[in-house]
């Protein structure tokens, strides 16, 4: 997929690896400068050295001053911010336990970047983009907020959060023009998920067996398959497309791909 993003402005976190640097990656190579932002800075620059519109910063999400720092950063450089991806997250995979034996330091940790972190950072950058009466904001939830899964009452009450957050900020921004949307993965192969799941000494290669037995394409996701939904999202002539959740994640929630 192609789109002209030339002169605009994106700002993505999380986007060092995986899905984040594959959205990274896709608004780069279609003209876009694109702020590669991450916990990591190091990490950040040398993805974004290999982007060929691609600048690279650290950034907390759970720190209001580091969020502000970035996008003063940005709009020192460039004047504007036309695209936030919101795509730093986090999970557990120490804790997978049912809510009564859930510990409160991981329900905080992970509320703090999936959902809290999404708030601040929309927050900086709608301040910029209402001055503009323009720009796009787009926010990685999950399936998991659309379906909840077993022993993940944090991400899962994370990611509902994101999906009600995006609708409600499109409702807000839409009179300035700001268009608000979300992406829903479904699981998707990274270099985590692979350690996880699909490596042949994957944590829960046995669990993921079975729920790949319910998704009707029988695959995970690439990275890269999330990222044209991003691209989409971002593109100039998607005009009249705000308030919406994309599922991309193989038809999992279609109904799954039952025998019966």
């Amino acid at each position: 997929m192609k789109c002209d993003l030339t002169g605009k402005v994106s700002l993505v976190t999380g986007a060092a690896r995986g899905i984040g640097r594959a959205i990274a990656d896709r608004l780069a190579a279609n003209g876009s400068i694109v702020y590669y932002t991450d916990l990591v800075g190091d990490e950040a620059r040398a993805a974004a050295a290999a982007s060929p519109n691609g600048r690279g910063l650290p950034l907390d999400v759970t720190r209001r001053e580091s969020i502000d720092a970035a996008v003063r950063q940005i709009t020192a450089d460039c004047g504007r911010l036309d695209v936030l991806v919101n795509n730093a997250g986090v999970n557990t995979f120490a804790h997978r336990v049912t809510i009564d034996e859930f510990p409160r330091h991981e329900w905080d940790r992970i509320l703090a970047v999936d959902l809290t972190g999404l708030y601040e950072m929309s927050q900086a950058a709608a301040r910029v983009m209402r001055g503009q009466k323009a720009g796009r904001v787009i926010n990685i939830a999950s399936i998991a907020g659309l379906v909840p899964l077993r022993l993940q009452c944090a991400f899962v009450a994370a990611k509902a959060g994101v999906v009600n957050l995006t609708k409600a900020m499109a409702l807000e921004l839409g009179p300035d023009g700001i268009l608000v949307n979300g992406i829903a993965p479904g699981s998707t192969l990274t270099e985590g998920t692979r350690k996880l799941f699909y490596g042949d000494d994957g944590l829960f290669k046995e669990a993921v067996r079975r729920m790949l037995d319910h998704v009707p394409l029988a695959r995970p996701a690439t990275a890269d398959e999330i990222a044209v939904a991003a691209l989409f999202l971002a593109d100039p002539e998607n005009s009249y497309t705000t308030g919406h959740v994309i599922v991309v994640d193989g038809g999992w929630t279609a109904g799954y791909s039952r025998d019966f």
